[in-house]
This record gives C-alpha cells, structure tokens and sequence, in this order.
C-alpha cells in the first residue's frame, strides 16, 4: 500500500494514498481498534448535510468566499450520493464527544475539495469546521440522522403494515372466533377486531414517534465549544437551520439554548422510548401470530401463515413461524439499546454530554432494524395471513366461557357452576345447564346466540 505524509497539531502521519481522510482521522483509526461497529453511514451524510448548511450560512453572513462555499458543498454532495464512501472509518468506541469523526468529515472535505479546485483552497479546521465546533456539529448530525431516518424510512413502514392489517380486517369481518385473556378461553370476538387491535397498536405508536420529531429538529450548531457560540457569528446558528431545512425539507430549528442542546440528549431518549413502544407492540403482535398459527394439528391452529422455509434439520415436513421469532429478536435487541441509551445520556457532565456515538449509534439501529423487521413481517408473514375459520369455529363451540351469554339469564353463580360442570363431566354447556335444571332445552337455545357476544 503507498502513503502520503500528512500533519496535524500533534506532528506527520502516513495517510493510505488513495484515501481522502487526513492525519487526525489516521490517529483515531489507529488508536481505536476496537469491535467492528463503525460510525453509521446515516451519521456521515447528516454530517454532509450541516457542513454544506455551515458553508452556506457562513457564505451568507459574509464570513466564506464563494468559491469555499461552493466546493465545500460540492464534496458534500458526492458524499450525500455515496460516492466517497470507503473515507470514513472510524469506530463508535472512540472519544465521546465524536470529534474524531467530525475532523474525519472535516479533512475528506478539504482534500477532495482541494483536488476538486486543483489548489490548496480548504483547510479542515479554518474552512470546513468555519464557526462550528465538534461540540456542536455531532449532536446536530446526531438530530438529522434521527430525523430523516424515522421520517423517512420508520413512518412508511409502519404505514404499509396499518395498511395490510386494514385489509385483513376487511375481509375477516364474519370471522368470530373465541376471545382470550390470561392465555384462558375468553368470550367471542371478531377476527377482524382481533386485528384491529393491531393496527391500532401500530397507529398510536406511530403518532408517539412523530410527536418526538419537534425535540429532534432543535439542532445545537451555533453553540460551538461550550454552548457560548465563541468564534461564529450570532446568527450563525438560525441561518444554519435555516440551510438544513432547505436541503432536507425538514423544519430544523437552532436549539434556543445550546447549553442544554450540547450536554442532554433528552431529545434522542424520548424519541427512543417512543421506538421502544413499537418493538414492545410488535413484540405483541408476533407473539400473538405465532400463537394463533401454532399447530398445525397440536395447537390452536386458527389461522394460516405463510411457509417460508424448512423448520428442523432432524424432523421432515415441520415448519416454523420465523418471521415472528425474527421480530421478537428484534424487539429485545431494540429494548436493550434503550437502556444503554437511557444511561449514556445520563452522563452529561458539565457542558458536554461524552457518550453520544455510541447513542447514536444504538439509536439508529433501532430505527434501521425496526424499519427492516416491518417490511419483512409485513412481505413473508403479514399478507399471507388466513383464517382457519372452521379451526376457530370448533374452538369457539368448545369454549366454556360462552356461558356468559346466559348469566343474566341463570344468574352469575349458576352460570359458573354450569361451566364447571359441563368441564368436569366433558359435556356441552347446554346439557349441563339443563341437567342443573336452570333452563329448558328450548329456552337455552333462544337465549343462547353467541354470535351476538362480539
């Protein structure tokens, strides 16, 4: 492999010759070989994002040159479609603050802006970081990852699956079937409003992450080192915002107060909490599928789901709902990244908050795997749902818990000793009921309509 020397405050460094990143990248990648985890791409391009917007509200503050602006964001938009990608290799376990990947960000810009010109015309520091401090540019790209990913890429998802299960609901409206609470027989219910229950599971939390996106698009670019905004101009925060809601067609907002932007990550903890309801309801949901799956002649078998793959490398023909255990996998992965999100944020000492990589990281790995688990349980599981209608029939004539549409006939005590009865002497409700004598065999079949308990 060939080197070029490059420098930083701290002296010369080989740099690969082929790649873009300068000294103070080559010392991070050095120095934290630790895990595979790298700082995610989504990170990289808010990243490109804010230093395009930083260029721009500098140009328009009267601070930058034109000509810096301008290929300040034409590296930005190389980064933004990918073609720089391979520049930026750093790990999440490297300093909390970030500043690393920031100089990363900082010294692709300038050298490939500088190949771009065809002269030293950036420097990483002095133009690329112009009014900006590691400080204040993570936890913005941090908001503007979040943002346009839940945004994005979540909220559709989530959409699709309301949409299915909307479907679902439509045509499994004559579908009534035995009701279950405590994994006991319950009364009837309709399949339809079984469902419904999903989509509403899905439609509330949905609502709960779109009311966190406000908090998200409060940015902290204008607060530099220590939320004072030393060495940028006073505006500089506004025009930026102003800039990052122009390229992404979000509302971002400077943070009215950047000490508090810079040192609490309260914003990313709500948000995730909100992502931590979805995988507790999609956690539901699965369950509940693969409960009614089970079978397919030793368990409940009232619906149908889609056989995806061979389910056992020892017993022939067993198929499993995999689906399901994919997003049951997911959802404990997601709950566990809330609790490291939760206690990094809490170590905000002082003015700055040093645990946000890997914050950010977690947090964008809900959101990724959160989106990815929609789609495929909506593709491979969701669609193909059927109702084993003649399955959740017999169920629904065996249940005991059908005497209720008698107790106000019989009484809530007697209705409860002609269940017992009718479950010890294996026999149906209605010859217990007329053995205890409580009514006749006609006058049970007149009041007796279990079609009408949903």
């Amino acid at each position: 492999m060939e080197y070029r020397t490059e420098h930083d405050s701290m002296g010369e460094v080989q740099v690969p010759a082929e790649k873009y990143w300068g000294a103070q990248t080559q010392r991070s990648y050095e120095n934290f070989k630790i895990g595979t985890e790298k700082i995610p791409e989504e990170v990289i391009r808010a990243f490109a994002i804010l230093k395009k917007s930083a260029a721009v509200a500098n140009y328009r503050l009267g601070k930058m040159p034109e000509g810096q602006m301008n290929c300040i964001s034409s590296v930005c938009d190389e980064i933004l479609t990918g073609k720089l990608d391979g520049n930026f290799p750093l790990a999440v376990w490297q300093t909390g603050s970030g500043t690393q990947s920031n100089m990363n960000v900082n010294e692709v810009i300038a050298n490939r802006g500088n190949e771009l010109a065809g002269k030293k015309l950036l420097h990483p520091n002095d133009h690329v970081n112009m009014s900006q401090s590691s400080n204040d540019t993570f936890p913005t790209a941090m908001h503007i990852a979040a943002v346009l990913q839940i945004h994005n890429k979540l909220i559709p998802a989530m959409d699709e699956l309301i949409h299915t299960f909307e479907r679902l609901e439509s045509e499994n409206y004559d579908a009534i079937k035995s009701g279950r609470t405590h994994l006991q027989d319950a009364t009837p219910i309709r399949f339809s409003q079984e469902i419904s229950g999903w989509r509403g599971m899905l439609e509330n939390t949905k609502e709960m992450i779109k009311n966190t996106l406000p908090a998200l698009e409060e940015i902290a670019l204008g607060g530099t080192a220590v939320g004072t905004g030393l060495n940028a101009p006073k505006t500089f925060g506004e025009e930026a915002a102003k800039a990052v809601s122009e390229f992404t067609g979000m509302p971002f907002k400077t943070a009215p107060n950047k000490f508090q932007a810079l040192t609490s990550k309260d914003a990313i903890v709500f948000a995730h909490g909100a992502l931590k309801a979805l995988a507790a309801d999609m956690m539901k949901i699965a369950n509940d599928v693969r409960w009614l799956s089970s079978g397919p002649r030793c368990g409940l078998g009232e619906i149908k789901i889609p056989e995806n793959e061979p389910g056992s490398s020892i017993m022939p023909g067993k198929v499993n709902p995999t689906q399901c255990e994919s997003v049951t996998m997911v959802a404990v992965q997601v709950m566990g990244n809330d609790a490291a999100i939760g206690f990094a944020a809490s170590q905000g000492n002082f003015e700055l908050n040093v645990f946000m990589p890997v914050i950010i990281y977690n947090f964008l790995q809900s959101v990724t795997i959160l989106t990815d688990s929609l789609h495929s349980f909506r593709i491979h599981c969701v669609e193909g749902i059927q109702a084993n209608r003649e399955k959740m029939k017999e169920n629904l004539n065996r249940s005991l818990m059908l005497v209720t549409a008698i107790a106000p006939y019989i009484g809530y005590e007697n209705a409860a000793k002609t269940a017992k009865k009718a479950y010890k002497n294996n026999i149906s409700l209605k010859e217990a009921c007329v053995e205890l004598g409580f009514l006749d065999a006609d006058r049970f079949d007149e009041v007796f309509h279990p079609e009408e308990m949903v």
